[in-house]
């Protein structure tokens, strides 16, 4: 018969191998998660990133980072109740050269589990085209659902989808694949610290600026430096 010393024994190594393991898994995941703190005119914030999700949106992020790319640029977009952009313009509204587009990751990030457009996350800016974001991005200051992506069902035909409140039957996959309005915007991080100057940044006044008729800074939010935190 076992005793219930040896028994104690081996539950105290159990839980401490389970232990082991579950800081290791924790340990990796964070290793996972790189942090680049933004040093902006009106203070500092930090996000982190998430490449398990958006490998390579975060890879191009992180190059531009690395590049310094964002350094000296301003936040030239800024709609209270929506989001603030930046990454693309100096304070004297030239744009930066950039690195060719990256491919768009938004529907396969949310189909891993990712990141909604949610207050405090980190997404990739573009224009009409799902494939022409390059160094701009944006955060969002409040929920944005109508900028998500639309994760399309298995099988082809699709036997079922729904969107924008219609379902359809037996839709061709290639059909979904193409259909812009169902990428969204690639949600690649969030902000973890420094909310509370990107709510700053959100409600500076506004206007006119450069080659933008609206939502300018009319004193600019200047990113003095974005790095990566070790």
């Amino acid at each position: 018969m076992m005793s219930t010393c040896a028994i104690s024994r081996r539950t105290v190594l159990a839980a401490a191998v389970l232990a082991c393991a579950m800081f290791q898994a924790g340990s990796a995941a964070a290793q996972t998660a790189p942090k680049v703190k933004f040093a902006t005119s009106e203070g500092d914030f930090v996000v982190e990133l998430y490449p398990d999700k958006a490998p390579k949106t975060v890879a191009n992020f992180l190059q531009y980072v690395k590049d310094k790319h964002y350094d000296g640029l301003i936040f030239h977009r800024v709609i209270n109740n929506f989001m603030v952009q930046g990454g693309g313009f100096d304070p004297d509204y030239k744009q930066k050269a950039t690195r060719p587009p990256v491919v768009h990751e938004g529907q396969d990030a949310l189909a891993k589990g990712g990141l909604r457009n949610v207050e405090g996350t980190l997404a990739m800016a573009r224009t009409n085209d799902p494939q022409s974001a390059s160094s701009q991005f944006f955060i969002n200051v409040k929920d944005n659902a109508f900028l998500d992506p639309t994760v399309i069902p298995p099988g082809d035909p699709v036997p079922k989808f729904e969107y924008g409140g219609r379902v359809y039957e037996n839709t061709p996959r290639a059909q979904l694949l193409g259909a812009s309005q169902l990428f969204g915007y690639t949600v690649f991080g969030k902000v973890t610290s420094g909310m509370d100057v990107v709510n700053k940044i959100k409600i500076v006044p506004t206007g006119a600026g450069g080659p933008f008729p609206t939502d300018v800074p009319k004193t600019p939010v200047i990113v003095k430096s974005a790095t990566l935190v070790n």
